[in-house]
């Protein structure tokens, strides 16, 4: 062990990298301090990563700020478990000269069967039904046939990728919008571009699959679900800021949306009062998508990959 390479895990809470044999590599290579709970202020963030070379950000929504990454003289390397970035300023990151490193692909597959998961709970009114049965009541409500239907793919990465496929697999069309269409990209998803309006006036279903920008914070807002098909469903794995969710909210409390299936939310864990838990046509999940066995032992063992490779001169996977 190196004495002199200090790895930190500041918030593995939910528990993500604690337990996994994948920290035994690490800890043949320096120190290992990793945390069970989250760092509550910008103080105790400092504390527990002063001394680091590396941190495993195990947690998106624990976050990395410019003034808080300033205060950090040692660290030249973050990695993250899973594709998104968005909790660390990559701004900062890239003028302190820190690697910030992803895992991207590799958990498509599991968080696209999350996401048509969602899709059929809110289509088959799984949440509603299950709790009028414990209720002691016995009444149905009209629930949604997908085959046939029209399902609408917002980003056409490899989980947008997956997605449909899995939506062509039971028999529904496929449309989907990507900042940078192509005839090669079109040909490999296996549907065609359209434009992000027309997609949302024409979908029955749509499944957002893009990283949190500049670009895409707010995309979904209130004219663009006005803008949704009366009665479409819609479903985000993505990130929660990627819609605006008051808006959200009084489409589903207007009727105008048939329901939506939400993994991720504009603030994490969800506050006792956010707008869509009064919602009564939601399936939520806590940002769970990817977190199977399967799911977990992927991204921790990406997250190790990326730091040994970074301790070995040979960055990978690097976003800055």
């Amino acid at each position: 062990m190196h004495a002199d390479v200090v790895i930190v895990i500041p918030g593995d809470d939910p528990p993500q990298l604690q337990g996994s044999p994948h920290l035994q590599r690490l800890e043949a290579r320096g120190e290992v301090r990793l945390w069970t709970d989250r760092p509550t202020t910008a103080e105790e963030k400092v504390a527990r990563v002063r001394d680091a070379l590396c941190m495993i950000n195990s947690r998106g929504s624990v976050n990395w700020p410019a003034e808080v990454l300033q205060r950090l003289p040692t660290l030249r390397m973050i990695a993250v478990c899973g594709i998104g970035t968005d909790s660390i300023d990559r701004d900062a990151a890239r003028e302190l000269g820190i690697a910030v490193c992803n895992i991207p692909g590799r958990t498509a597959q599991i968080v696209a069967e999350h996401a048509i998961a969602l899709m059929f709970a809110v289509a088959r009114r799984a949440w509603w039904h299950t709790d009028r049965v414990k209720r002691g009541k016995w009444a149905g409500r009209d629930m949604v046939f997908l085959r046939g239907k029209t399902l609408g793919i917002v980003g056409a990465g490899p989980i947008g990728v997956e997605t449909a496929r899995l939506g062509q697999a039971i028999g529904m069309r496929v449309q989907a919008w990507t900042f940078r269409p192509s005839a090669e990209r079109a040909a490999r998803l296996g549907a065609p571009f359209v434009e992000l309006d027309e997609l949302l006036r024409t979908s029955d279903v749509v499944s957002l699959h893009v990283p949190l920008t500049d670009r895409t914070r707010g995309m979904l807002g209130e004219r663009e679900l006005a803008l949704m098909k009366p009665g479409a469903i819609l479903v985000n794995t993505a990130r929660g800021p990627v819609v605006d969710n008051r808006a959200l909210a009084a489409a589903l409390d207007a009727g105008h949306l048939d329901g939506a299936g939400i993994d991720v939310f504009d603030e994490e864990p969800v506050p006792p009062d956010h707008p869509l838990l009064r919602c009564e046509q939601v399936v939520l999940t806590p940002h769970a998508a990817d977190q199977t066995p399967e799911g977990m032992d992927i991204l921790n063992g990406g997250a190790v990959d990326n730091v040994l490779a970074f301790l070995d001169g040979k960055p990978q996977n690097r976003v800055v």
